[in-house]
């Protein structure tokens, strides 16, 4: 039995989903709602003492945390289909383009990091958004430059399945997208998007697909 923790719009909770699905995983997960700042209260807390999401639990074991952990587990428990390339080369350009949208950007634009904008550099709500379309963007530039470049790329981020970078280069994109960034200025992100979005998996991990997600979408 598999529980994950997640919301309908953290993109790191979406980055598992997707890894679930492919993977063919029955799981069940309960919403934390962080823009009500469920995963600040203790009852969450003593899930996930980091008070994010996702957090995901195999069976009667320990939460598991951080989405590229848990994704790199599930690929070494759950075998098919592989995620990460079989050789070491292919594996260290696969982690490197995930780390790109999962590392350096993301981070810059979660909750906490907005309410420290809002809460202790009085940044207005035009000045937050100004931020967090910034880095979407930048995430989403430096992604296109080395993937339009580099040989490995084919219908997908590395070769022709997808793999542990398209899962994070979705949770760029999805979110650029929310916030009105037009992927047509990086065309080789636009396509891998669209392959990925013609995988039942993907397509149903969306965030808009999630309980809780706004109706009107």
């Amino acid at each position: 039995m598999i529980h994950m923790y997640g919301f309908w719009r953290s993109a790191a909770a979406f980055r598992v989903r997707i890894a679930l699905n492919l993977k063919r995983l029955a799981f069940t997960e309960t919403m934390i709602d962080l823009d009500a700042g469920m995963q600040n209260r203790p009852e969450y807390r003593a899930v996930n003492p980091q008070e994010v999401v996702p957090s995901v639990i195999f069976d009667d074991a320990p939460p598991m945390y951080e989405s590229l952990a848990i994704i790199e587990y599930l690929d070494e428990i759950y075998r098919d289909p592989p995620l990460l390339p079989g050789d070491a080369r292919g594996r260290a350009r696969v982690r490197g383009l995930a780390l790109i949208y999962a590392a350096d950007h993301h981070p810059l634009i979660v909750p906490r990091v907005r309410r420290y904008l809002a809460e202790t550099l009085g940044a207005d709500e035009a000045a937050r958004t100004a931020w967090i379309r910034h880095w979407f963007a930048e995430g989403l530039r430096i992604g296109e430059a080395r993937l339009a470049a580099e040989a490995e790329t084919g219908r997908f981020c590395h070769g022709d399945a997808p793999g542990l970078a398209d899962l994070c280069l979705m949770s760029q994109a999805m979110g650029a997208r929310g916030f009105g960034i037009d992927l047509a200025g990086y065309p080789t992100t636009a396509r891998i998007v669209a392959a990925c979005l013609e995988i039942d998996a993907f397509a149903r991990a969306l965030p808009l697909r999630q309980p809780g997600a706004p109706a009107a979408h």
